[in-house]
Parts: C-alpha cells; structure tokens; sequence
C-alpha cells in the first residue's frame, strides 16, 4: 500500500527534523545537569560567602517579608544555575 504524498512527507518530516532534535536537546539536557553540580562544587571553595552574610543579616524583618512573599532566595539560585549553564553552554566546547 502506497502513502499519499502528503503523508509521506509528514512522516518524513517527522523522523528527520523531530526525532533528531529531541535527541540532540535531551543529550544536551542531561550533560548539563550532570555538569552544573560539578562545577559548582570546584566553584564553591572560590565564593566569599561571609560578606553576603552579613549583608544579608542587615536587612530588617519586614524587607525579608516580602523577599520571601516574592521567593527571592529561590529566583535566586535559579539565576545562578542559569548563569553557569549559559556559561558552560556558549564557552567550553566540548559541550556547545
């Protein structure tokens, strides 16, 4: 039985644009998330972490209210995992 040429080419489009972008995403999703822990854990012992606390111990109650209303502390780890996916992404060239 022969496919109407329509549906050849869905299917055609199909397997070849598709399957191999999700492929070449998914591959690239689990390298990054395999590396992100890992070079935060070399990144760790460079971060000052001290002066931050004491910046943050500043801040009054009712400021703290609303960072934490609005989830600040998690737009903020967030931000940082996003920032060193970008990095490793655009620069090291083994993964982009």
């Amino acid at each position: 039985m022969e496919l109407p040429e329509s549906s050849a080419s869905i299917i055609n489009w199909i397997f070849r644009l598709a399957i191999v972008k999700f492929i070449v995403i998914s591959a690239m999703i689990a390298v990054v998330s395999l590396l992100v822990p890992i070079a935060m854990e070399y990144l760790a012992p460079w971060l000052n972490v001290s002066s931050l606390n004491s910046a943050f111990g500043n801040i009054p109650g009712s400021v703290w209210y609303f960072l934490d209303f609005f989830a600040v502390p998690y737009g903020v780890k967030l931000l940082i995992s996003a920032y060193v996916s970008k990095f490793m992404i655009k620069r090291l060239p083994f993964i982009g």
